[in-house]
């Protein structure tokens, strides 16, 4: 069985790394937000198979590239497993260097927030070499209900960025259209169970629209990790000449709920933006 260092212990990364310990994997864990971010060099030189789960690019590149990082320990052959959403250049430039020290990467983003973390039922898209996939797939089973190789390195975080569209246009719309039937006089919840069976139901609206009626916006996925994730879309369409319309215009709505306090909730909160704009509130009634 695979040795496993796992780096990065936050709101995903936590429940990932019980699930592996539950599956019976010898672990050694850190953060990258403690002072044994200086050590992160001693789990890559006790470590077949090293995961990073950070909150951006950056974060990445210091814990593999940087200073006591994860490339000064890595052992010829190991496997560094990247499942923080980043820009998809950024995995292909920390590739290289791992590739240049012996070892293979694979990018590997998830998709489903805490809940499914829990649950070890996360889909997981993964970029890098078919061997390599196969080699670590057991591993991201324990924590993922659907691992997909999609190409190579950088085409996981390619495609969380196409997931990540979807699900801040599909919040969106869920939102724009709750407010309007609330305040139009319509039981949002009816209105929810109503369209739920049909063409509008989705994963999104059935994971999102239960909490906003509640009014809670605990986070799950931080509005500010969305932010994160559509700036780096907007950047890598910028790039290849793809205009994204619509990430536009969910990331300033997202931007004015950063203004207003609002970074930390939860990315369904962006229905907040909406009852501001109406003056109204979709909630159950009581």
């Amino acid at each position: 069985m695979e040795k496993i260092g796992f780096i990065g212990l936050g709101i995903m990364g936590k429940p990932m790394a019980l699930n592996l310990l539950k599956a019976g994997y010898s672990l050694k864990v850190y953060d990258i937000v403690a002072p044994a971010v200086n050590e992160v060099v001693a789990a890559a030189e006790s470590s077949d198979v090293i995961i990073t789960m950070l909150p951006n690019s950056p974060h990445v590149k210091e814990a593999v590239l940087g200073k006591n990082g994860v490339l000064e320990g890595l052992q010829k052959g190991a496997v560094l497993v990247d499942m923080s959403s980043i820009s998809p250049i950024v995995s292909q430039e920390v590739s290289e260097k791992v590739i240049e020290a012996g070892a293979v990467m694979l990018d590997a983003p998830v998709s489903g927030g805490e809940p499914k973390a829990i649950e070890g039922t996360l889909a997981i898209m993964v970029g890098g070499p078919e061997d390599t996939f196969n080699r670590v797939k057991p591993v991201l089973e324990v924590m993922g209900g659907s691992v997909t190789l999609v190409g190579e390195i950088g085409s996981g975080n390619t495609t969380k960025l196409a997931n990540q569209i979807m699900v801040a246009v599909n919040i969106a719309g869920m939102s724009e259209a709750m407010v309007l039937a609330t305040k139009a006089g319509v039981d949002p919840e009816k209105v929810y169970q109503a369209v739920r069976g049909g063409l509008a139901g989705s994963t999104v609206l059935d994971a999102k629209m239960p909490l906003a009626l509640e009014g809670n916006f605990k986070p799950g996925f931080r509005i500010e990790l969305h932010i994160k994730d559509l700036m780096n879309a907007l950047d890598t369409g910028h790039n290849l000449g793809v205009p994204l319309f619509l990430s536009g215009q969910v990331m300033e709505i997202m931007q004015a709920l950063r203004v207003d306090g609002k970074a930390k909730d939860d990315h369904g909160g962006i229905i907040q933006f909406y009852e501001k704009s109406a003056r109204t509130e979709v909630r159950r009634k009581s």
